[in-house]
């Protein structure tokens, strides 16, 4: 099946326009010389009769039969024409071709009738007894103003069908061969109106692929120039557009890329249009996620799924907090969902804002118990120091012994409360110097900072028979502060010393390796079970309360630690197995991050 393209349809179109015209033409010429040859046959074959009309009038009073048929077959022979002679009755009197005998009655024949009528009868048709179509003329035979009967004369109408034939096969010839003439104008011309209609199509598939740069250069009607230049003023503005739109697009993109915040896009049929990086980190979206997909497919938290059907079924702002569990770790995320409406405020879908609070909620969590344990760490030794006081005032001043003892208690807890005021203090400046100012870290060799500290506590160690150990390199060297590093490693040492058995060993080890250096404090005390690892440099966060404030602990002392840590751009970590003892390290980096 052949393409109807336009410039065959033109093609053809011209063609058939041209045979119709051809066809018309050469039909209305023959049905023209076909009516002008029966006109003229007819004024001939009515002249004969009207000669030969007085020649016969006499002979039909006669009322002899063998001498009309003579007469009919003379006048027939002379004028090469059929001649018949009808009696008023229709009966054949004479006939030039046949024996009047066996003809039937013409009284019902077109033309005799209306010669019998009075007028000039004329038909053409079939002759039953010739077999071929006959012209007839009949006129009317009147002797001494009475009707006598009818003279017909008659004539074959072959000669003139061969005429007509051979006129029709001259036109038939003539429209083939103006046909042939007019296929190669007609290509032409149909060819100049869809060459650029062409043109202006391929250029308009290239305008759809997206390279809306190309412009249309063509010549023809102004109306198919019209037609480009208004192609070529569409795909400038699509340019335009697109751009304007790409530029958008991009940004957008570029802005849900950057966002901490994930963010999902949902139509109304609870399926998800969009989402940003953030947003399937946070909601671990498998890879391959692609628009459209279902939301039970992409979220597989039933939390989530029931939110994003309360938001795009609800009119206004929606929130929750949701927990997600990774793991061991809990994850708390803040969601906050809004319906999406079009111009008619018709419900479209909703977008998803979601924030991990996860941090917030754990230090949240911190200050609440911060400000709770440090209530409770000072209201401890306040109210013991008032107690006494109160005592002492009621009397126990005038008893020598109980004065010194309860003034011990006192003086005790007032340095219990110094400790704690003076760790907290220490905390604030590292965490304020840390953020203000910056703490000027040097490389030098590490032993001798890891002897202060072991000096420092020896005195401790020596009271339970307790052997410091130190396991350090002469020449290895370590970016940080002495000073601060020296306090952590105290703290770290007195740790173990205070939760180590007597007669037992503290080891403070160094090791490095290309991603830093580490010192370990060891020791061989009691142990820490793993759920407190967690929240161990947490302030006054304690294993066990009340052994801690026994051995005078601010629980303060390993938040010090690690924030000095944190300070010199390194870390903590912990290692423990109950009833064999502990290992805490600090991780100094390479290189100190700035």
């Amino acid at each position: 099946m052949f393409k109807k393209t336009l410039h065959r349809q033109l093609y053809l179109s011209y063609l058939l326009i041209t045979l119709l015209a051809l066809g018309s033409i050469g039909w209305y010429t023959v049905n023209a010389f076909e009516n002008f040859y029966y006109e003229q046959t007819s004024a001939d074959l009515e002249a004969r009769a009207r000669l030969i009309q007085d020649q016969v009038s006499s002979r039909f009073n006669s009322g002899n039969h063998l001498e009309l048929e003579r007469l009919a077959q003379i006048l027939g022979q002379t004028g090469l024409q059929r001649v018949t002679l009808v009696f008023p009755d229709g009966v054949v009197a004479g006939d030039s071709d046949e024996n009047p005998s066996s003809m039937d009655n013409h009284a019902d024949r077109p033309e005799v009738k209306d010669a019998l009528a009075g007028g000039t009868g004329t038909s053409v048709r079939n002759s039953k007894t010739l077999g071929t179509n006959l012209m007839y003329v009949a006129l009317p035979v009147y002797h001494q103003g009475q009707l006598a009967g009818v003279l017909r004369l008659s004539i074959p109408l072959t000669v003139i069908d061969k005429t007509l034939k051979g006129m029709l096969w001259k036109i038939v010839l003539a429209g083939l061969l103006i046909a042939l003439a007019a296929t190669p104008v007609s290509l032409y011309i149909s060819g100049r109106i869809s060459r650029p209609l062409s043109e202006m199509k391929e250029h308009a598939e290239q305008f759809a692929a997206g390279q809306l740069d190309t412009r249309i250069r063509v010549e023809g009607p102004e109306d198919v120039v019209r037609l480009a230049e208004s192609l070529n003023s569409m795909a400038v503005q699509l340019d335009e557009r697109l751009r304007t739109v790409t530029a958008q697009r991009n940004e957008q993109e570029a802005i849900l890329s950057s966002m901490v915040e994930g963010v999902i896009a949902v139509d109304s049929g609870q399926k998800v249009i969009s989402l940003n990086q953030a947003a399937a980190r946070l909601l671990d979206v498998p890879n391959g996620f692609q628009s459209g997909q279902p939301l039970t497919g992409v979220l597989r938290n039933k939390q989530l799924q029931e939110f994003v059907k309360k938001a795009l079924s609800s009119s206004e702002t929606v929130e929750a907090d949701i927990l997600i569990y990774r793991g061991e770790s809990e994850q708390v995320l803040k969601v906050i969902g809004a319906a999406l409406r079009d111009v008619a405020q018709t419900p479209i879908g909703a977008v998803i804002v979601v924030n991990d609070i996860t941090r917030l909620k754990r230090l949240e969590n911190m200050r609440r118990d911060f400000v709770a344990n440090v209530s409770h760490e000072l209201k401890t030794p306040i109210t013991s120091i008032k107690g006494f006081i109160e005592t002492l005032l009621g009397g126990a001043m005038e008893s020598p012994e109980d004065s010194k003892r309860f003034l011990e208690i006192v003086e005790s807890q007032a340095e219990r409360l110094n400790a704690i005021i003076d760790d907290l203090l220490s905390l604030s400046q590292l965490e304020q110097d840390s953020e203000l100012v910056e703490i000027e870290i040097q490389e030098g060799l590490l032993k001798p900072v890891l002897e202060m500290a072991v000096r420092v506590c020896s005195v401790n160690a020596s009271k339970k028979n307790i052997l410091l150990e130190i396991d350090c390199p002469e020449n290895i060297r370590a970016p940080l502060h002495p000073q601060l590093f020296e306090q952590a490693l105290i703290n770290l040492v007195d740790n173990a010393i205070k939760y180590s058995q007597p007669s037992t060993q503290v080891r403070v080890a160094v090791s490095s390796d290309k991603g830093g250096i580490k010192v370990a404090v060891t020791d061989e005390g009691r142990g820490i079970e793993k759920e407190h690892f967690p929240r161990l440099f947490e302030r006054f966060y304690r294993v066990d309360r009340d052994r801690s404030r026994e051995m005078g602990g601010t629980g303060l002392g390993l938040a010090i630690v690690k924030h000095i840590a944190q300070v010199h751009g390194g870390s903590v970590s912990v290692d423990s197995t109950v009833g064999k003892g502990s290992t805490f390290r600090i991780h100094l980096p390479a290189k100190r991050l700035s």
